[in-house]
């Protein structure tokens, strides 16, 4: 288009970014320290500025200009110039020539580019010594916006609105889980459309998933030193645009598919949470690049250390801190979430080191406002919110501590059962508490079970199989020397570091495989699995991925086909928790006996038959432990009534555990036994006389009389 002869009109100062009308595009900035902003506006691939016209109006600190068009012209692609003082001592970083983008950006344009360009200064590790302002204009190697027409077809599209109670969450990243999917078109692989393909949306049906939970799809770019040596930030956490999905795994519309992908999610009942990362963005340290919130208004979008605005406060680990005190940056945040649910139609979010957004004054406030923002927001009253709960600063442990109205991932329950599986001693309390929902985390806030996100593992760290595959990480391949990832990851090797042909430790390994799904799956909260950790996939020991874009971090499917066994145990886990009401209580266990009831709601059992004495609990050598849930299903006119035993034994040597006596038919039956898993190795699957001999590192559930016969069936895996 020719915009030569182009003026541009007053326009609102509100809604912020660029809002595509029948006659025109608004354009809206906040910038509070800005002498001037200028609208640039570019060619359709981005690679051309055509003008730059400065925003007429401004109205308190919001900067705005209404561009007309001619009817049928809407390929408008644009950056923002904004020009003021340059003095980092007072966190001042205007430069007028670099080309900066919208914050508001709902889709990407051009190409990004690392360059010395992109530098707004040229810092000097001298703090006595003032930063150079940099001249060179950053435009050729920065991403433009596109302005884009929000309609799409969404049909009769409604959110699942999967109680929490019922929610059984699904971690994975878009490329990484259909770009070796066999029956996915190759060219849709790794792809939201990928994600979206029917084989694809039937397997996460099938296997009993309520919600995907996605890897960051905000669009970002490797932070520099990654590009230096030829890696990316394969994860995405390195946001640039918040609003936009990222083009990596599109065809041609990022927006247009990202919705496809979430209305044939929906189609199969099936949420959408996204990973967001609102504690930092890949602008980093004073030594990184200024492509956007720096250069609109540093001191609004940052935390600064206040001895010295020249340098950043660092909670993130990435070398900037947002700056939630601000109101300008709490309302990007919250407009950004309603975006994506009402324009996305998006179900929920997990926060990312979401301690930030907590931190006022310098400390975590359950109160703090952005908490008390996200609370009055209609839109996000009713979408699951989801705490990564802590940062690296002081004090930014705060697991339990989050608002009544958000989850939180325990990392808690995964260190204990993680622990108790490899025989650690003196944690049977600690096992008790995090199966029966963490009620010392959570109950005291008026919280329920839901509130715990319980997994064994997730993207950040070893997967499941590597658990019992390594005892040490491998991260050799990121080129950090092996330094990077943790190293308190609490796994066991069974005996022989990575992979092996020894039968004996390729059996026990699955074992324990199996032993922490049934424990995550059986516990009482939400659980979360890690796409692929279902049919044991592997990343070769590396415990910290996020650079590895290729088949140490793709799910590979030739292994789900080998392992479909395993893939069958999970899927008769996840039905049997939709059976039994009584794994996915939105109350707590009381360990009470119930009225006209045999049996209390839970007890702790010893091998002996007796419930667990307070000698037994701190007991160093106890390596096993029997759960007995009372009212585990309801009968067919809503009574609570059945039971479960879960009998675990973490030891190794067998355990001759003495079982209590079932309430109907004077039997227990054997549901399943992580030692013996083939249905025709079950036998007749009914417990003779009052015990059952669990084998090392094993775990066994039984279920009495009153249990639906498709339950006491048991589970056929062969």
């Amino acid at each position: 288009m020719d915009y030569s002869n182009v003026t541009l009109q007053p326009g609102s100062p509100e809604p912020l970014g660029a809002t595509l009308t029948a006659e025109g595009v608004n354009f809206a900035v906040y910038s509070s320290g800005a002498a001037k902003v200028e609208l640039c506006l570019f060619d359709a691939d981005g690679g051309t500025e055509l003008t730059r016209l400065p925003l007429p109006e401004r109205t308190e600190n919001v900067w705005h200009g209404f561009l007309p068009l001619p009817h049928g012209v809407a390929d408008v692609v644009y950056g923002f110039r904004a020009y003021g003082p340059f003095d980092a001592t007072y966190g001042l970083r205007y430069n007028g020539a670099k080309l900066l983008l919208d914050p508001y950006a709902r889709a990407l344009a051009g190409k990004f580019e690392w360059d010395d360009a992109l530098l707004g200064s040229i810092p000097s590790d001298d703090a006595s010594i003032p930063e150079t302002l940099s001249s060179v204009d950053s435009a050729p190697f920065n991403y433009k916006a596109r302005v884009i027409d929000n309609g799409f077809d969404w049909g009769e599209d409604r959110p699942p609105a999967t109680p929490w109670r019922d929610t059984v969450i699904y971690e994975a990243h878009v490329k990484g889980f259909t770009k070796l999917h066999p029956r996915v078109p190759e060219q849709e692989r790794g792809t939201y459309l990928g994600l979206a393909h029917p084989e694809v949306v039937s397997y996460l049906k099938h296997l009993g998933i309520t919600a995907v939970e996605l890897l960051p799809v905000q669009a970002f770019v490797p932070e520099r030193f990654l590009a230096a040596k030829h890696l990316v930030n394969y994860w995405g956490y390195s946001s640039l645009a918040w609003f936009a999905p990222s083009p990596q795994y599109s065809l041609a519309d990022p927006v247009r598919e990202f919705k496809s992908m979430v209305k044939a999610l929906h189609a199969a009942g099936i949420e959408v949470i996204l990973d967001v990362v609102f504690n930092h963005t890949v602008e980093g340290s004073e030594h990184g690049p200024t492509l956007s919130l720096r250069g609109f208004d540093n001191t609004a979008y940052y935390k600064l250390e206040p001895t010295n605005l020249r340098y950043y406060v660092n909670r993130s680990g990435t070398g900037n801190t947002l700056g939630m005190e601000h109101a300008a940056t709490r309302q990007l945040i919250i407009d950004c979430l309603k975006y994506w649910v009402e324009e996305m139609h998006v179900d929920g979010f997990r926060f990312d080191l979401a301690a930030v957004l907590g931190r006022e004054g310098g400390r975590f406030r359950t109160d703090a406002a952005f908490f008390k923002q996200v609370a009055a927001e209609p839109t996000l009253r009713y979408v699951k919110l989801i705490a990564e709960p802590w940062d690296i600063g002081p004090g930014g442990y705060q697991l339990g501590h989050f608002p009544a109205q958000w989850a939180e991932w325990n990392d808690l329950y995964r260190d204990t059962m993680r622990s108790f599986w490899r025989s650690n001693p003196g944690i049977l309390g600690n096992f008790a508490e995090r199966f029966a929902g963490s009620s010392d985390l959570f109950r005291n806030s008026g919280r329920r079970p839901t509130a715990s996100i319980n997994y064994a593992a997730c993207h950040d760290g070893f997967t499941l199989y590597d658990t019992t595959a390594y005892d040490e990480k491998h991260n050799e391949a990121n080129l950090e020397d092996n330094r990077d990832g943790h190293n308190h990851n609490l796994s066991w090797n069974c005996g022989i570091e990575g992979p092996t042909d020894d039968e004996s430790v390729v059996e026990l390994r699955e074992r324990q495989v199996r032993n922490l799904l049934a424990t995550v799956l059986l516990s009482q909260g939400v659980p979360m699995l890690q796409a692929g950790d279902e049919f044991g996939r592997t990343q070769q020991g590396n415990n910290n991925a996020y650079c590895q874009d290729n088949e140490i971090s793709w799910v590979d499917w030739d292994l789900a086909a080998r392992r479909s066994w395993l893939i069958t145990f999970v899927r008769q886990l996840l039905t049997l928790r939709r059976q039994a009401p009584g794994l996915r209580r939105d109350t707590f266990l009381k360990g009470a006996r119930q009225v006209d009831r045999e049996h209390k709601d839970v007890s702790w059992r010893h091998p002996l038959g007796h419930e667990l004495t307070a000698g037994d609990w701190h007991a160093q050598d106890a390596r096993a432990i029997g759960v007995l849930i009372g009212q585990a299903f309801t009968d067919p006119h809503g009574t609570p009534n059945g039971h479960l035993l879960f009998l675990c034994n973490a030891g190794d040597q067998p355990v001759d555990f003495k079982l209590p006596a079932p309430v109907t038919n004077a039997v227990w039956q054997i549901v399943f036994d992580t030692a013996r898993w083939r249905a025709n190795d079950l036998g007749n699957r009914i417990a003779a006389g009052d015990n059952c001999v669990l084998a090392p590192h094993s775990c066994a559930l039984l279920a009495d009389g009153d249990a639906p016969l498709s339950v006491r069936a048991g589970f056929s895996l062969s």
